[in-house]
């Protein structure tokens, strides 16, 4: 079920960049050495939390967007009001484009994500933080409700 936006309050907007702060400490990143951290945050408050994950084999990684999803979705969250991801980078770095396509298909097109630099300031205003909607993410994107359009020609 995907949850209309609604304008994160100061206090979740903190507790979601600080989730993808420490989540970013569960990091497997032995190959690429990129830590990344994500936290969604769901409609009803619940912070979910996720690591990148990667593999020998390369194709085997998850990204921490992904996983944060992963979890939600497994356990029975389908409903989320925001996400944040932060990475070592000190600029604002944005998720790849699966994750991209799999926040589309769990949440609004107008949810925040939050693009946390590394070394964020918590009392310095935003700072570098770059804020963005799913929708700004991923233009023109294919999702759910498009597999129920009517179909025209051949079956």
């Amino acid at each position: 079920m995907i949850t209309e936006p609604r304008t994160l309050s100061t206090l979740d907007r903190e507790r979601l960049i600080q989730a993808a702060i420490e989540a970013k400490d569960g990091a497997y990143a032995p190959y690429s050495k990129f830590r990344v951290g994500a936290a969604l945050l769901t409609s009803d408050g619940q912070i979910i939390k996720g690591a990148n994950v990667e593999n020998a084999s390369y194709g085997g990684t998850i990204c921490a967007e992904r996983t944060a999803i992963v979890k939600a979705v497994s356990d029975g969250t389908r409903s989320f009001v925001g996400l944040a991801v932060n990475t070592d980078v000190a600029q604002p770095l944005a998720p790849c484009g699966i994750c991209r396509q799999v926040i589309r298909e769990f949440c609004a097109l107008k949810m925040p994500i939050l693009l946390v630099p590394a070394g964020y300031n918590f009392g310095g205003g935003s700072g570098d933080l770059l804020e963005k909607t799913v929708d700004e993410l991923l233009p023109h994107s294919f999702g759910p409700e498009d597999l129920e359009l009517p179909r025209t020609g051949r079956p």
